[in-house]
């Protein structure tokens, strides 16, 4: 039994010591710039690191994204191995690696989902100096929902102490603004009605990056270098060329024998709203001159009421000649495409299977015109697998 209490006791003074330590290191970084969000984390964390880079800062960022990644001060890319699945503690690891650099700021995405864990990031391992929530859209709903207005309550936990907030948001900002209140943040909201950083992000601006950026990231991460002193025009500079996040919207060309198609990766989106959102920009980009259009649904065993939002979304809002479904547990949506109104003659289930396989079922659907395949749903479980072959067998990027 005293050996037990020894044991306590030696854990208790050594995770005080621990704390401590963390304490001195994440506040000896001068600039803190914690992103949370549903949609665009990864994406922004990556902007705002490359704006205030080619200002002259001393940057690193760290992004759970896709692919997990430390940024260097130089831009590059260092993976992170994880031998079990993704913990709060890895942010603890990751500040202790990064603070020995001794940074000029820090960029770093949240990486909870729970609502008590999303306060713990903030309160007592960030404690973020800039603050900045990306939007608030109906996903990760059994974790924060049910409601969108439950989403935004959680996210609102990162909202930081006597700081600076950014968002995207819209819809729900009041739900930001009286929380960064209570906290005596001041909040920036980079949306066109109430920023002219916001207003001012044009085609041409979008046109310099190398894959589809959304206009809301964009003007998100400018506002929050600006407000560290870095110039729009360097920052956008330093945006356009930064790497971006393997799961960013990509358009490729590709072809198999007489029969091309472009292939829409929007996978990593994976929520109804963000996901027709996509598909509307596809729609204007290329005129609604889509050829034959084929949904390309990625499911997870369990992710399987996103997957039926998706089919529901689709049925509703995307126009579409086929609906092609990958990966785990597809036999469960059988049931339900007749009840979202969409025909079984129009639906192709595919399962769990090789990107070979997709690939050559995805062109057999295609028509003497070509087509515009919509990626949705997953990059887990072969989802990435999938819309890798659709890159590496590219003849070019729409």
């Amino acid at each position: 039994m005293l050996a037990v209490v020894l044991l306590l006791i030696i854990l208790l003074v050594w995770w005080t010591l621990e704390f401590y330590a963390h304490q001195r290191r994440i506040l000896s970084i001068p600039i803190r710039v914690h992103v949370n969000g549903t949609r665009g984390k990864s994406s922004v964390t990556r902007l705002i690191a490359a704006g205030l880079r080619a200002g002259g800062k001393k940057v690193l960022g760290k992004t759970t994204g896709t692919l997990p990644r430390i940024i260097d001060e130089n831009g590059l890319e260092i993976a992170i191995n994880r031998r079990a699945g993704a913990n709060i503690l890895e942010q603890l690891k990751i500040i202790k690696f990064i603070a020995k650099r001794k940074p000029d700021a820090l960029i770093i995405e949240c990486m909870a989902v729970q609502p008590e864990f999303q306060w713990i990031c903030e309160h007592r391992i960030v404690h973020a100096t800039h603050g900045v929530c990306t939007n608030a859209r109906p996903d990760h709903l059994n974790e924060m929902g049910p409601t969108t207005e439950n989403v935004a309550k959680s996210l609102s936990n990162t909202v930081p102490v006597r700081a600076k907030f950014f968002t995207a948001e819209s819809k729900l900002v009041s739900i930001f603004e009286e929380v960064a209140k209570k906290r005596q943040t001041e909040i920036f909201v980079a949306i066109p009605s109430r920023s002219m950083i916001a207003d001012s992000v044009t085609a041409k601006d979008l046109a310099g990056f190398s894959y589809v950026e959304h206009p809301d990231n964009v003007a998100l991460a400018l506002t929050v270098c600006d407000s560290l002193g870095i110039g729009r025009e360097t920052a956008l500079k330093g945006m356009q060329s930064c790497f971006p996040d393997s799961g960013a919207l990509k358009i490729y060309r590709c072809e198999l024998r007489d029969k091309w198609c472009r292939f829409v990766n929007a996978m990593a989106a994976n929520d109804p709203e963000s996901t027709e959102m996509i598909w509307n920009k596809a729609r204007e980009r290329y005129n609604d001159q889509l050829g034959t259009r084929i949904v390309l649904l990625n499911t997870r065993a369990d992710r399987f009421d996103r997957s039926l939002q998706l089919v529901q979304m689709t049925a509703e809002s995307i126009e579409h000649d086929w609906f092609v479904s990958i990966g785990e547990r597809t036999d469960r949506l059988l049931v339900h495409f007749a009840k979202f109104g969409i025909p079984v003659e129009k639906v192709v289930t595919l399962g769990y299977t090789t990107p070979e396989k997709v690939y050559e079922a995805i062109f057999e659907k295609i028509g003497p015109e070509g087509g515009t395949v919509m990626g949705i749903g997953n990059v887990g479980s072969g989802g990435l697998a999938v819309a890798n072959l659709f890159r590496d067998r590219r003849v070019g990027i729409d």
